[in-house]
């Protein structure tokens, strides 16, 4: 079953062309064999005519005599057998090959043709008869000429063959147009198809409809339909995340000022002490994840693009924020920067996509090792590299560290959507982010590409 509308319509247009062509091809073979046999029917006429016309008396008696020119208007490359007839007063024979039949009836007035077997083989005859008159005396005479048939399927072969040449080229030439011009008038559904499958996931713009055909207008029509309404419930859905995020943020950072103030009053008790510390983590971790849901829903919202933001100052602005806590952990927190790094994009959610890499290096790195953030320009790409020397990550969990609450090590305190986070901000600046191995293999390379702003 053929599913390609593409082979579809050129089966629907080659079809009815193909039984044009058919029953064109059968009428031409038709024409040709009726004028392959008018032709041969001329040629046996006027050979009996021309013998016919030497039949006279002769002393009382009737004669025939054959002229060469009867005989030889048959002559041809495909070797035809000539016979002859000529038969006096019904059943005399004045010349010729006695076992050529004659025809059923012969009329006086016009010549009777008809087909026969001579020696085994098909022929072609032609009965032609005459009165003979001599002193009043009228007498009939018939004259039969008849030829074998390789010459009018010769000439038959002739008219037609190159009529059914002409026709094949003709099919495959309408073949050929028809397949370009489906190819040309199928190209906007091909455009269309790319539009779609090439959009982000979380690109919900309705698809243009210009310079589309008007057959594809309602299907386009019905595609933005229905991103209009994943639109408004993307919306509605990062809105709620959002709203959440923002309305608990107040009641847990008063609910870890209530409890340090309580751990305040009972150092005495070191059971309540240390309850207290673990709520006290509890409403940290809680906070932490709050705060990254809300970053996380800010990522998901298409950022604006039109600002020229200078990354080499964000990576300065993180490394100085984050600089207390790689010292708290002696770890060295380098920097190589160069200038006319800039992207285009939203400066705050750029800041968050530098703070989370370097963040997380500093967490999953042992105390004293080193990280180290770059940032340069290659070619239309600034490129942020953040590099370690940790434990890295194992190769057969590296594709998953970029899973929304996924934690490929659990002995390090974390929210586990730190990478999604950096993942969403950099493809909704049209970026890209990727982890591999440090350099020898030792520690983790975490590399964002962002296109370079274009003034």
């Amino acid at each position: 079953m053929m599913h390609s509308l593409r082979a579809r319509l050129l089966w629907w247009v080659l079809l009815p062309l193909a039984a044009f062509m058919l029953v064109a091809g059968v009428m031409a073979y038709d024409a040709s064999r009726q004028t392959a046999a008018l032709l041969q029917d001329s040629q046996l006429l006027a050979s009996a005519r021309t013998i016919g016309e030497d039949v006279e008396w002769n002393n009382g008696d009737l004669t025939a005599k054959i002229p060469p020119a009867a005989l030889e208007m048959f002559e041809s490359p495909y070797q035809d057998h000539v016979f002859y007839k000529v038969v006096a007063d019904g059943d005399r024979l004045l010349g010729g090959s006695p076992e050529l039949a004659l025809p059923e009836g012969a009329h006086d007035t016009y010549p009777v043709f008809y087909d026969t077997t001579l020696d085994g083989e098909s022929i072609r005859a032609v009965a032609f008869r005459r009165q003979l008159y001599n002193s009043g005396e009228a007498l009939p005479v018939v004259v039969v000429v008849a030829k074998t048939q390789a010459s009018r399927k010769g000439m038959l072969a002739q008219l037609w063959h190159p009529q059914l040449v002409r026709q094949g080229l003709m099919l495959l030439l309408a073949v050929l147009l028809v397949l370009i011009g489906l190819t040309s008038e199928l190209r906007p559904l091909m455009k269309l198809k790319e539009d779609v499958a090439d959009r982000d996931p979380m690109e919900l713009e309705p698809v243009r409809v210009d310079h589309l055909p008007t057959e594809l207008r309602p299907i386009v029509d019905a595609i933005n339909q229905c991103i209009a309404r994943l639109k408004v419930h993307a919306s509605t859905q990062r809105q709620f995340i959002a709203d959440a995020a923002h309305q608990l943020r107040t009641p847990l950072t008063l609910l870890d000022t209530q409890v340090q103030c309580a751990r305040q009053c009972v150092d005495d008790e070191p059971a309540l002490s240390d309850a207290l510390a673990g709520i006290h983590r509890t409403s940290r971790k809680m906070t932490e994840i709050t705060n990254q849901l809300l970053l996380l829903a800010r990522a998901e919202s298409a950022p604006s693009r039109n600002v020229a933001v200078d990354m080499t100052q964000v990576v300065s602005s993180v490394l100085e924020e984050l600089i207390l806590a790689a010292q708290r952990r002696e770890i060295d927190l380098g920097a190589e920067l160069q200038d006319e790094a800039r992207v285009a994009g939203n400066e705050q959610l750029l800041t968050a996509l530098v703070a989370n890499l370097v963040d997380n290096a500093i967490r999953y790195t042992q105390e004293g090792g080193s990280v180290t953030a770059r940032c340069r320009r290659e070619g239309d790409e600034v490129v942020l590299e953040v590099v370690d020397n940790g434990p890295g990550i194992p190769a057969e969990i590296r594709a998953h560290v970029f899973e929304r609450f996924y934690r490929g090590m659990t002995n390090v305190e974390g929210t586990g959507l730190g990478l999604s986070i950096v993942q969403r901000i950099a493809q909704s600046h049209g970026g890209t982010v990727g982890v591999a191995p440090g350099e020898g293999r030792v520690g983790l390379v975490a590399t964002v590409r962002l296109p370079v702003w274009k003034d």
